[in-house]
């Protein structure tokens, strides 16, 4: 009897938002001007970096690196939640809800390994100077970030597999914005407890890994009240407080998000989260690095006097 409430899922019905269809063109603005400038300000970050002999160690290397993840990472999510604003509600096949799934996990988990190199890179300037250099080499560096697109892409695959193996209810409608692991879970029906475990153990990886090794960096950087000079308290402080805040709100909300019990969730609670760490997140990287960091707001200065229209 079981077997007849079962069904193939050939396609998933994105509904959020459609409950308020007063709001579609609000939201759609507000997120379309968010977009522009996630785009506007990731890309203005990598021209910088690459232009700017001054923007070059290791930090800045990683850090143009980010800024490609983040306007990859949005782009897999925001446009569609654009169409589906304006639509009043969206229609993926399942093929193309596994490649978006599959798209936003690979960039998501390299964004935190990213973050996690960040905070390592930090360390070792900081906590070792004199052999930072022989550390982080060019061929290092690169080694690093290959390092991180391996095990985004090892994760991703892993993930999808296990999320796209599960078996779906008749019932397909996602109240989501994109294709996300807890929706997907909600529409899960029989066993599905091998891939649920899958799914959190890589989860677990992930997220708490990178954030043991970004916590022990930062503690190990508090050593900066030993430094007898206020200046370079002051700068080193300055630069970890700009990672640890970057580092604070996307693990927060995936933390959120994929380490809890998908019992009992609040589809509207899912909602804000979802919007925060795809649409928001990846515009704040680029103002908390270049606000709070002199080199960059040279360079930025330096290049807009070279562009000025005499």
């Amino acid at each position: 009897m079981a077997e007849t409430n079962l069904t193939l899922v050939t396609e998933f019905l994105l509904t959020a938002f459609t409950e308020y269809p007063e709001w579609a063109l609000p939201l759609f603005l507000l997120f379309l001007f968010i977009y522009l400038i996630t785009l506007s300000g990731n890309l203005g970050m990598i021209i910088l970096i690459c232009m700017d002999s001054r923007l070059h160690p290791p930090m800045y290397f990683l850090l143009s690196h980010l800024s490609f993840m983040d306007i990859c990472y949005s782009s897999v999510t925001v446009p569609q939640m654009l169409a589906m604003l304006l639509e009043h509600g969206a229609t993926l096949s399942s093929p193309r809800c596994a490649a978006q799934f599959f798209l936003f996990t690979f960039f998501g988990s390299i964004d935190c390994y990213l973050l996690a190199l960040m905070a390592y890179d930090r360390y070792v300037a900081v906590c070792q100077p004199l052999i930072y250099i022989t550390i982080m080499t060019q061929k290092a560096r690169v080694g690093f970030v290959a390092g991180a697109y391996v095990a985004g892409l090892f994760s991703a695959l892993v993930r999808t597999v296990s999320a796209f193996t599960l078996s779906f209810c008749r019932t397909n409608e996602v109240d989501f914005i994109f294709c996300d692991l807890p929706p997907l879970l909600r529409l899960t029906c029989g066993d599905s407890y091998t891939q649920e475990v899958v799914i959190i153990v890589f989860a677990i990886f992930v997220i708490p890994a990178c954030m043991v090794v970004i916590l022990v960096s930062c503690l190990s950087i508090m050593a900066i009240l030993k430094i007898p000079s206020a200046g370079g308290r002051v700068k080193t402080f300055s630069t970890c407080a700009s990672h640890l805040t970057a580092v604070s709100l996307f693990f927060g909300t995936l933390v959120f998000v994929y380490l809890r019990d998908n019992s009992g969730q609040s589809s509207e609670e899912d909602r804000v989260v979802s919007v925060f760490y795809t649409v928001v997140i990846p515009t704040l990287n680029p103002l908390i690095y270049s606000l709070r960091n002199k080199e960059v707001k040279e360079a930025l200065k330096k290049f807009l006097t070279h562009v000025k229209l005499p």
